[in-house]
């Protein structure tokens, strides 16, 4: 082939937009897909502003080289984001009568002359995405979560940049919890799944790392602690996913679960902290990490990824692979039916040697 010559490509013109929470490497996935797509293609792009709310609004323009050139080290989306979701409050099956705002997507799709519509998401994007699909819609998706929480691919971007600032954060606490002769419970995301507080926990040498896959018992996570000071060690650092729960929050339902935490919160490292001083004695301190985990510029793996997920997305497009997600599988770039990762959590498994390691190198998992 000449050098600049445009492969053949099936799909014309399609549509991309990021929803759900942003995170690092979306631009750099939204430049890997255009500039594929463009370049090698030849393809018509339309940005989507701000997730789905863009399709049902209307909101929508076209993507030219100078928007998608220069955004590789971004933080952020220049699409904008939002985390409408179409299909809410429908218990959807294939074939159903769907909404209004389901129906003004299909409008707007086939409106604006899509051949397809790239997704740059989550599990909750993903799950519209397949759910899109079914009601006729050619999508593609592309994972992205500092979560780390999709089926079926073994990292979404995002998560690297994330495990590195909570790492940061993990590294600065451990002078301050020395100084001051502290327990120090820092709160990192993860609602659903605990990889993000697991890897930050294990890199930032934490004492104790709780995660969602499995409730602790404060007393003996009291008991680990109380030893450490008697060996003395008179700090510790308690590292815990936003969606940890002890054993008794678990035997709950989510109604109950819920209530009680309003009851107990503002989150689950106040809550964590004061159990922990109440069954201790010794000075504990929360600090919740929040948004700083998902801004900022991506890490250079993250870019890599982003990139290759990107560029893999094009070459689907061209060859009109559609209902299908880019996955990253040990170190191939694959792609998998959109039915995979619909209305899944990828957890941490029970038997994940990051769990084993963890508790190798003497830190307490709660139980």
């Amino acid at each position: 082939m000449v050098m600049g010559e445009k492969r053949t490509s099936v799909t014309k013109t399609f549509g991309i937009l990021t929803a759900g929470g942003d995170c690092p490497g979306l631009n750099a996935a939204i430049r890997g897909v255009c500039r594929a797509a463009y370049n090698r293609y030849g393809m018509s792009i339309i940005g989507i502003a701000n997730g789905f709310t863009g399709l049902i609004e209307e909101n929508a323009r076209l993507l030219k080289p100078g928007d998608f050139s220069g955004i590789l080290t971004q933080g952020g989306t220049i699409l904008g984001a939002s985390r409408e979701k179409p299909f809410k409050h429908e218990t959807y099956e294939a074939g159903d009568i769907v909404g209004d705002k389901v129906l003004a997507i299909k409008d707007t799709y086939h409106k604006l002359g899509l051949d397809c519509l790239v997704l740059l998401g989550g599990n909750g994007t993903h799950t519209t995405g397949y759910k899109l699909a079914c009601e006729g819609l050619n999508i593609i998706g592309l994972p992205k979560t500092i979560d780390n929480d999709i089926v079926g691919t073994d990292r979404s971007f995002g998560f690297h940049s994330a495990l590195s600032i909570g790492t940061e954060a993990i590294d600065r606490l451990h002078s301050t919890a020395q100084s001051h002769s502290r327990v120090i419970v820092i709160e990192l995301m993860g609602h659903k799944a605990g990889w993000l507080a697991l890897y930050a926990g294990v890199a930032g040498g934490g004492d104790t790392i709780l995660i969602p896959e499995i409730p602790y018992d404060v007393n003996i996570i009291a008991r680990h602690l109380k030893e450490r000071r008697q060996s003395g060690k008179h700090f510790s650092i308690v590292v815990a996913a936003e969606g940890a729960m002890s054993i008794e929050e678990s035997r709950m339902d989510k109604k109950g679960r819920k209530k009680y935490r309003l009851e107990h919160g503002p989150s689950t490292a106040y809550r964590i902290a004061r159990e922990i001083s109440d069954e201790t004695g010794i000075e504990s301190r929360a600090t919740v990490l929040g948004y700083v985990q998902r801004g900022g510029i991506p890490s250079a793996s993250d870019r890599v990824l982003a990139t290759s997920l990107g560029t893999a997305a094009a070459d689907l497009l061209a060859r009109g692979e559609y209902g299908r997600m880019v996955a990253l599988d040990g170190n191939d770039i694959v792609s998998i039916d959109l039915s995979v990762p619909e209305g899944k959590v990828k957890a941490v498994p029970l038997d994940h040697y990051m769990i084993d390691t963890a508790r190798a190198v003497g830190t307490c998992m709660g139980v």
